[in-house]
């Protein structure tokens, strides 16, 4: 878990960033990108993260584990 650490701390590092480029008035289109890709490497972190619950809970048949982590799935 310690690289979805890392990249959690990444994405913190693209968010304080865009802060400070929404703060400095920058180019509407730079925070743009910005936003689109701190979405991206959260969206990513989130895939790897259900990617690793959903196997361990699938290698242990813990199929209780598998129905909650689809229904928080299926709210977004």
């Amino acid at each position: 878990m310690n690289d979805v650490i890392l990249r959690l701390k990444r994405v913190g590092g693209q968010v304080e960033g865009l802060v400070r480029m929404i703060e400095r008035e920058e180019e509407c289109a730079q925070i743009i990108t910005q936003f689109q890709a701190a979405k991206a490497a959260l969206d990513n972190t989130f895939s790897l993260v259900l990617h690793r619950n959903l196997t361990e809970c699938m290698s242990n048949d813990d199929s209780k584990s598998v129905e909650r982590i689809l229904k928080l799935i299926s709210k977004q």
